[in-house]
């Protein structure tokens, strides 16, 4: 009975439960209900909008990667079903549910303690620590250490959560909230590549981002304009016709002007539950500033992120090839092909420049194909063991946007007590607690500052 709750409330989609869960919040923090509801519903209403322009997105790039796949003679055997299915799987593990109280005493004790500001009501992606779980006990046979390192990634999420808030303010406008997704332990992981590039000349000092551009290359900087460019190209590298060229090109300008458009809503409908949560938080926990923590999409106004995106699409599909003739790959990239999973860190850790933002994520793209061809055989095993996907015999599914590629895989080694995942883990959480100190401490000397 309980099972069947859960699974008719998470059925409802993110754009259901989130602002419930919202208005929820904005009424424990003292909100007026009329004032609550509505930031509620405008938050549903954004994070449709953005479904819907991700769908069309995705439904514009996804058959022309598939042509472009076509035309290379790839036959690999490990196909990306992406997260959508990869969820459904999550779920149906038979101790999916109980990762939703872990994830919640966890934070709170967290919070209570002091060893963090980061309040993570993101529970829709409860499912990626499901999803680590399983593969950490696929990998090691240990259903214990499966929890444990689930219990180690929400740890983890609220400290970068800690760490990003600042820049996220920054890129976003919206005070008071902060991004819990586990895509951001990535962050950690480029910030040391960040610093080197920050040292070259010509690329140091300087932050490339969609407004400058405008500023320096006038039209071509234009949302509208470098969508229909990219998208244009990328269809006739595909071998399309000028007609197809045209409507793909226009379809991708289209997306690039309506994504901020629609990325004002999570301003209008996140903006006064921050104030409220701030102003409750102040008063209960004297001289501390709570954050938010949200899922991504309220920074995917951001159109640095849609053209890098589509600019790595090409580049992915080359290494995919690669990789594969030298054996350290056999994934099939199609579903996640637009991998915003790499590119969304990149963006906070370079705080928007579109240069060294493309720089990471091709520097970081290795690291799914290779992740995702070594989890396949557990992903697909975990498929048909919940039955939630028919795979024919001989085939693989996978994820190729696996969030933290790099942790999930160093952590489901290390308690495999693998060598090298014990010692990769070991300088995942080196450069973690690096980046949660150096930028904690740099929000922590502002505020001295200001004060």
């Amino acid at each position: 009975m309980f099972q069947n709750i859960i699974d008719y409330i998470l059925g409802l989609g993110a754009a259901i439960f989130l602002p419930i869960i919202m208005i929820i919040i904005g009424l424990i923090f003292k909100m007026p209900a009329k004032r609550a509801i509505l930031a509620g519903i405008t938050l549903g209403v954004a994070f449709t909008g953005m479904s819907l322009i991700l769908d069309f997105m995705f439904g514009t790039i996804s058959p022309v990667a598939q042509d472009l796949v076509n035309r290379t003679g790839l036959e690999l055997n490990a196909v990306d079903v992406g997260w959508t299915p990869m969820s459904a799987i999550a779920w149906a593990w038979p101790y999916a549910l109980l990762m939703f109280p872990i994830q919640i005493i966890i934070n709170l004790l967290m919070i209570g303690f002091k060893w963090t500001d980061t309040l993570n009501v993101d529970m829709w992606n409860v499912w990626g620590k499901i999803f680590t779980a399983t593969m950490v006990q696929a990998i090691s046979g240990s259903l214990a250490f499966g929890f444990i390192a689930a219990a180690i990634q929400i740890v983890l999420e609220l400290k970068i959560g800690d760490a990003n808030k600042e820049k996220i303010e920054k890129i976003t406008s919206i005070p008071g909230v902060t991004c819990t997704h586990y895509m951001t332990i990535q962050c950690a992981l480029m910030e040391p590549i960040n610093i080197l590039l920050d040292k070259i000349p010509g690329l140091g000092g300087k932050v490339f981002d969609s407004d400058k551009l405008r500023n320096k290359i006038g039209i071509f900087g234009e949302n509208s304009v470098m969508g229909l460019i990219v998208g244009s190209l990328l269809a006739i590298i595909a071998g399309y016709g000028l007609s197809d060229v045209l409507n793909i090109g226009i379809k991708v300008a289209a997306s690039l002007v309506l994504f901020p458009m629609v990325a004002k809503l999570f301003m209008q409908a996140l903006q006064p539950i921050s104030d409220y949560a701030s102003t409750y938080m102040k008063n209960k926990y004297q001289d501390r500033e709570i954050h938010i923590g949200l899922d991504w999409p309220f920074m995917a106004g951001r159109s640095e992120i849609w053209v890098v995106s589509i600019i790595l699409v090409p580049l992915e599909i080359i290494l995919a090839f690669l990789f594969a003739k030298f054996g350290w790959s056999s994934v099939l990239p199609l579903a996640g092909i637009v991998n915003v999973i790499v590119v969304v860190p990149a963006l906070i850790v370079t705080n928007g420049d579109i240069i060294k933002m493309l720089i990471l994520s091709i520097l970081f793209t290795p690291a799914y194909l290779i992740v995702s061809s070594q989890f396949a055989p557990a992903v697909t095993d975990l498929a048909r063991a919940v039955g939630t996907i028919d795979i024919p015999s001989g085939q693989y599914i996978t994820y190729f946007g696996v969030e933290a590629p790099i942790f999930r895989w160093a952590i489901s080694k290390a308690f495999a007590i693998d060598i090298v995942g014990i010692i990769l883990l070991i300088v995942v959480i080196a450069c973690i607690i690096y980046y949660v100190r150096k930028w904690t401490q740099n929000t922590k000397n502002k505020v001295t500052m200001e004060v």
